[in-house]
């Protein structure tokens, strides 16, 4: 790796990391740097992925050989796009918030605390059911009864096709399950 393609790598690495940091933050305009950095960060690396500058891809002017991937340039356009289009909404956004709140910050949603709290209901599929728990034992739908039914042995009476009487609603089939030990069913 040469000099230059380290020290690009160090400034996406350090883009990379700085626009992240302020996209996990609660103010929306720490937020809308984040989103521009980070925006910046793709640009560059789509620009050196697109290796080193060459010429147009016009052909008549130049050998092929010589010719620039103009795919990194329509990416890089693209995400330019992209990023316009979100930091638009973001600046609305944090306006509009700024005109009702007074400010900026991103608050937790009431209602979502509420739910969190709320205690689950009987027979939820929750995959926090710990191993031994009465609740997920009785539950068909919890992991643990999935699992309880795999281990069961297609042989035996609960099988479908089980006998009668064998304390399942099997349907009869005739010829299997009555008792006999040669299966005709007489």
């Amino acid at each position: 790796m040469s000099g230059i393609n380290l020290a690009m790598a160090l400034v996406l690495a350090v883009l990379y990391s700085v626009g992240f940091f302020l996209l996990m933050q609660r103010s929306l305009m720490r937020i809308l740097i984040g989103i521009v950095v980070v925006g910046h960060g793709a640009n560059l690396l789509l620009q050196l992925v697109g290796g080193p500058p060459a010429r147009a891809p016009v052909f008549g002017v130049a050998p092929p050989e010589e010719f620039a991937d103009p795919l990194p340039q329509a990416l890089a356009l693209t995400a330019i796009v992209i990023t316009f289009a979100l930091t638009t909404y973001l600046l609305a956004l944090g306006y509009r918030s700024w005109v009702l709140t007074g400010h900026d910050e991103v608050q937790d949603d009431i209602e979502d605390r509420r739910i969190a709290l709320r205690d689950r209901p009987d027979g939820s599929m929750g995959e926090d059911a710990a191993e031994g728990d009465p609740e997920a034992e009785g539950d068909p739908g919890s992991a643990a009864a999935s699992d309880a039914a795999d281990d069961s042995d297609p042989d035996e009476p609960a099988a479908v096709g089980a006998a009668p009487g064998s304390g399942t609603d099997a349907p009869d089939v005739p010829g299997r399950g009555d008792g006999d030990a040669d299966g005709s069913g007489r």
